[in-house]
């Protein structure tokens, strides 16, 4: 399952992923399309087994702050947008940790993975004990090997408390900020902390000032220590990025680490996205770059590939969601360009043709897409020549093998004089592609 890995129509930022049974469970925000708010009034879960990651399914509402689509509302002090959620599981019960814009949180509970859940209970804190002014932004939580349940939370301020067993009172004097501490560097804490466990060191991963990162920080006890180590990943790299949250995950021997990227052309509409990475020995984990991946080995070159999953978009081109069915890049102008990573093209084909169809959509300019391997300045097998209308287009390109990252680069087709005209034009907008041999 390529990037975002949910159905390309659904928005999940904000991703707290975690392991129950035989299903990894995926707990995030929730996005509209094309919105000009961050996320919405309910949360939705999803899941898929560990046997194949490729199947996502949606487990429906499973808290809402407003009567919604056939739930009733789950709060009854406010009706505020659901931000940033996390679910534990302890002694047979799973614990939602509700953070709601400019409230008071909450927890709930629930007989199963996927909910639905319900309410147990707002905080409970003398207010020395609470810190981010008792709103409890965006929490993460972690029962530890011993049972005991931290909750770990803030904006622009880590903080950390003690949970009692009843699983929503802060334990007193319990409290402390600045987990991570404080400074002058970009990579300072900001929001969106998300504690985990690995080989008996407490990770906490988190968002610095600079929004399009998730760094991460590692101790040798969960209440203090922490040592900041650097980035896991960034979304805006050679794309338009925005703020970002997630938190790693081990599916299948295999850690991964959860983000959301941007759509719509607006820091609002996210999709759930993940990367595979490495914890080295010594505990570190090296940055990885986005890609189409998700949770595939490569992706398939003859197969019909959507736009959307694009992981390089430069020259302010950007995504956008037509209808429920259409998704495209749009706003393709002269030097845009697209990447995807990675394509695995199979054994030597030199003696067999090859060519690229692209469906587009015309704006009424002609343009030419450039074909290219391994990088925006990498080696051009083709170039498709498309037409002012709608329709699809198809170029020989080189015949390829191995694995490759493809570019495409968009460039008028006008030359001389009248060149300059369509500099700044729109030149077609791209659905789908396809490699045949």
């Amino acid at each position: 399952m390529a990037n975002p890995f949910l159905p390309l129509w659904e928005y999940i930022p904000d991703g707290e992923p975690r392991v129950f049974g035989d299903r990894v469970y995926l707990y995030g925000s929730h996005d509209r399309a094309g919105s000009d708010a961050f996320c919405d009034h309910k949360l939705k879960v999803w899941s898929a087994p560990l046997s194949d990651l490729s199947h996502w399914s949606c487990h429906g509402i499973s808290f809402s702050t407003r009567d919604t689509e056939g739930h009733k509302a789950d709060t009854d002090w406010t009706d505020r947008e659901l931000y940033a959620p996390d679910v534990v599981e302890k002694d047979g019960k799973y614990y939602l940790y509700a953070y709601i814009l400019g409230a008071k949180g909450c927890v709930a509970v629930g007989d199963h993975p996927e909910g639905p859940f319900t309410l147990l209970s707002r905080y409970v804190y003398d207010d020395a004990d609470a810190g981010d002014d008792g709103i409890f932004n965006d929490p993460g939580v972690l029962v530890d090997d011993d049972g005991r349940t931290y909750l770990y939370y803030g904006y622009e301020r880590s903080h950390f408390c003690e949970l009692d067993t009843d699983m929503y009172t802060v334990k007193k004097a319990s409290h402390k900020a600045d987990l991570i501490p404080q400074g002058t560097a970009p990579d300072d804490y900001f929001e969106a902390s998300s504690p985990r466990r690995i080989g008996g060191k407490y990770y906490l991963i988190y968002s610095p000032r600079n929004g399009c990162d998730l760094n991460y920080a590692v101790s040798d006890r969960p209440d203090g220590g922490f040592v900041r180590m650097g980035t896991i990943i960034r979304n805006s790299e050679d794309y338009p990025g925005g703020n970002n949250h997630g938190s790693l995950c081990c599916l299948n021997g295999q850690w991964y680490i959860f983000y959301h990227r941007m759509t719509n052309n607006t820091i609002m509409s996210r999709r759930a996205c993940a990367e595979r990475v490495e914890i080295l020995p010594d505990g570190s984990i090296p940055q990885v770059e986005m890609s189409s991946l998700g949770f595939a080995d490569a992706l398939d070159p003859y197969a019909i590939t959507p736009a959307d999953i694009a992981c390089v978009l430069k020259g302010g081109c950007f995504i956008t969601e037509l209808d429920v069915f259409t998704r495209i890049v749009t706003h393709l102008r002269h030097g845009s360009v697209i990447g995807y990573k990675y394509f695995d093209f199979g054994e030597d084909h030199s003696h067999s043709d090859m060519t690229c169809s692209f469906r587009v959509k015309g704006t009424g300019c002609k343009a030419e897409i450039h074909i290219l391997l391994d990088s925006e300045d990498g080696e051009e097998i083709g170039i498709c020549l498309t037409d002012s209308h709608d329709g699809v287009y198809t170029a020989s390109v080189r015949p390829v093998a191995g694995r490759h990252s493809v570019y495409f680069r968009i460039e008028h087709a006008v030359h001389g004089w009248a060149a300059g005209m369509f500099a700044q034009r729109d030149l077609l907008e791209l659905e789908a592609f396809v490699f045949m041999k």
